[in-house]
């Protein structure tokens, strides 16, 4: 099977799904803020927290020219080069980060945006690194990462299936042996009708990798749904606060919702289950409610059952009701009485 492992913690169709809260630009520039949400996140039953490592200047040009500017959307009215300054984790808080969530049992990676990003996790000892969506066609950095020889997971938003493929084979060329993909839309917020999670069967057969989803709807739903078509890792960006003003608050889940998430996503893999047509644990005390053949008068040994003798009633002890006609003129191996189930030591032949 498919399988990828983080921090000893297995990832693929067999285990319940990884969930991964984007801490992002939630932290809105206080590193408590950042440290708080990390412990929600643990709380919350999270697997790992997630950051995103750039400057301003490592991610964009400092220009106020029309390709720079934000015209619409969330962050409408302010340059690219302002929305990083006022979003980026500062760089300087990597190790405290690191060093509180291992301290608390979560496993914490990144997003690098540019190789210095990837040198300074590599020097805090990251255990996987993801490629954000808008990255994905940036197939040097790919390359890079690979080289670590650390998990590497790849979110495909805005990628098309050429692209998608062409990443996959960057990250493998360039020698990553773990590698997963994410169902992603680049819209922030995302309308469910858009994320088309018919999508993840197919990229499962078509790439053959771990396959899970980014989610940037506004609930949970479309990632639980997500999980009943073979979805193996959910990321959602966290935040302590939705009404909090930080340019990704507005979209990301507070820590009640990220609890949910954790619990549903897990009992929706658990209701998978497998291919099986018995009899369930739950349904046994249920035969009780279940029709079957009973006799309706007292009998003697050797009496020829009759249509008037037996009858298909609840509860489940006896025959089959599909084995009645076959009965009829059966002479009986013993004595019977009346409201017993009718059973094949009752039966001559």
């Amino acid at each position: 099977m498919m399988t990828i492992n983080i921090d000893g913690r297995e990832i693929g169709p067999e285990q319940p799904p990884y969930i991964i809260a984007e801490l992002s630009a939630n932290h809105n520039g206080s590193i408590d803020t950042a440290l708080k949400i990390i412990e929600e996140a643990k709380r919350a039953g999270a697997d790992a927290i997630k950051l995103q490592t750039y400057r301003p200047d490592t991610i964009t040009l400092n220009s106020d020219l029309p390709d720079f500017q934000i015209t619409d959307g969330l962050w409408k009215g302010r340059t690219l080069y302002e929305l990083y300054e006022w979003a980026h984790t500062p760089w300087e808080w990597h190790r405290t980060l690191f060093e509180r969530a291992r301290k608390l049992g979560i496993s914490i990676f990144s997003s690098p945006f540019d190789t210095t990003a990837v040198d300074l996790l590599e020097d805090l000892g990251a255990p996987a690194y993801k490629i954000a969506s808008f990255e994905a066609v940036d197939l040097p950095l790919i390359e890079y990462v690979a080289r670590t020889g650390k998990p590497m997971i790849i979110s495909t938003g805005m990628a098309d299936c050429d692209e998608i493929q062409e990443a996959v084979d960057a990250a493998r060329g360039a020698g990553c042996q773990q590698l997963a993909i994410l169902q992603c839309v680049s819209g922030y917020p995302a309308p469910s009708e858009d994320y088309n999670l018919r999508t993840i069967p197919d990229m499962m057969g078509r790439f053959g990798l771990v396959t899970g989803l980014s989610d940037h709807t506004l609930d949970n739903t479309t990632a639980i749904a997500s999980v009943a078509l073979g979805a193996n890792l959910i990321e959602k960006h966290f935040t302590l606060d939705r009404n909090g003003g930080g340019p990704d608050d507005s979209f990301s889940l507070e820590p009640t919702e990220l609890t949910a998430l954790c619990r549903d996503t897990k009992v929706a893999w658990r209701a998978l289950g497998k291919v099986d047509y018995g009899r369930k644990s739950s349904e046994q005390g249920n035969v009780k409610f279940r029709r079957s053949l009973y006799f309706v008068k007292d009998m003697k040994e050797g009496d020829v059952i009759t249509e008037d003798s037996v009858k298909s009633v609840r509860p489940g002890y006896g025959a089959a009701p599909k084995n009645l006609m076959n009965l009829i003129g059966v002479k009986l191996s013993r004595s019977v009485r009346k409201n017993t189930p009718v059973l094949q030591s009752d039966i001559s032949g």
